[in-house]
């Protein structure tokens, strides 16, 4: 798969259970190191189910692949036409993937921006929207940048340096979103009221502080990366996406929201980038890849993006709720406590004894843990 390989690191795959999406039931392959990620995801898709579980939709699988031209002494000029050359510039990026264009896909439209102030002086830049199927899309838009760039050149009179994707998807949108009762949400401790209220108001500083949204959204995340990871897909090109897009205000912030309707319950969604393929890539030369798809059961890349963000949605969930009660420390230490045990020198049936007393105790530690495994081994 790649260069110079010495060997395979492999990550632990979890399922995540109890996810229902558009009226259907799902097992989530994770592919993740973090404790916890599996079981929150879990806990928030059984409260989710009860009341109807996450709703989802998405748009077109559009992906951007941008030609880049210099040394044009008419920028303006230049974008009027290459916009009246938009039938022949079609053409000739449809005509490298004839399988494509029988499956509905290929390039549909073009876009051109100037950029009159740059370091290297003005430049235009071509964008070829292409709906690329179910593929992720990166080789098929790499290509028809490439094949026209000839012809931009030619119209243009400039000279055509970069000729690739976009990792930001703006056009290749996934949402899902959760509506969830009081009664869902309460505990032994806390109201579902003072739930809802709690995550909301989490929410609301993710919103307006870049500190902030950044470990916010870091949470979604770790939902939706272990589930990219273990189909095969690109994770760096959803993580570039997603954070890209919570810039597009011009202020980086939260992915989610969070608010309360009308009758009190609590509503979440969350809208982002999220370019995945079921053909191409790891996604079928990986044979885990491959299993973990045919756990999941999908049939086109847009409905694994839509649960992609659905798993994202209750991740946040997850995080939100146990910042806004016990802290996240609490339970996300007590499923870290293996790892504790391990680096304190336990082994074997030893692990979960000394993972057991440091929970039950609240005290994770490496010094805990090493007191306890003392005490075993006297």
């Amino acid at each position: 798969m790649i260069e110079n390989v010495i060997g395979r690191f492999d990550l632990p795959l979890g399922v995540a259970t109890n996810f229902t999406v558009n009226g259907r039931d799902y097992l989530i392959p994770m592919a993740v190191e973090e404790p916890s990620i599996v079981a929150g995801a879990s806990y928030m898709a059984r409260i989710a189910r009860t009341c109807g579980g996450f709703e989802t939709s998405s748009s077109a699988p559009i992906m951007r692949a941008q030609v880049q031209v210099l040394s044009t002494r008419d920028p303006f000029g230049a974008r009027a036409r290459l916009l009246a050359h938009k039938a022949q510039i079609l053409e000739e990026a449809n005509a490298k993937d004839k399988v494509l264009i029988g499956l509905g896909g290929g390039c549909k439209d073009i876009e051109v921006h100037v950029f009159e102030d740059t370091a290297v002086g003005p430049m235009v830049v071509l964008h070829l929207l292409v709906d690329v199927r179910d593929a992720m899309g990166a080789n098929t838009v790499n290509t028809m940048a490439e094949t026209i760039a000839p012809t931009i050149e030619a119209i243009t009179g400039g000279t055509v340096r970069l000729r690739i994707l976009s990792n930001l998807a703006d056009l290749r949108l996934a949402r899902a979103t959760v509506r969830l009762t009081p009664d869902s949400l309460k505990t032994s401790e806390f109201s579902g009221e003072r739930m809802a209220s709690g995550i909301v108001e989490a929410c609301a500083l993710a919103l307006v502080d870049p500190y902030r949204a950044a470990t916010h959204n870091k949470g979604i995340m770790n939902g939706v990366d272990p589930l990219v990871v273990a189909t095969g897909n690109d994770w760096r090109a959803v993580e570039a996406g997603a954070h890209a897009w919570a810039c597009r205000s011009g202020r980086y912030s939260s992915l989610s929201r969070w608010e309360l309707d009308g009758e009190g319950r609590l509503v979440g969604t969350l809208e982002m980038p999220m370019p995945l393929g079921l053909v191409g890539g790891a996604t079928k030369t990986h044979p885990a890849a491959r299993a973990a798809l045919a756990l999941l059961g999908v049939r086109s890349a847009s409905e694994l993006a839509e649960i992609a963000v659905a798993v994202g949605l209750a991740q946040n969930m997850a995080a939100l709720r146990a910042l806004a009660t016990e802290g996240i420390q609490r339970g996300h230490m007590a499923l870290h406590a293996r790892n504790i045990a391990i680096v304190a020198g336990a082994v074997g049936d030893q692990i979960e004894v000394v993972a057991r007393e440091m929970a039950d105790a609240r005290d994770v530690s490496v010094d805990r843990a090493k007191a306890v495994l003392a005490q075993l081994v006297n």
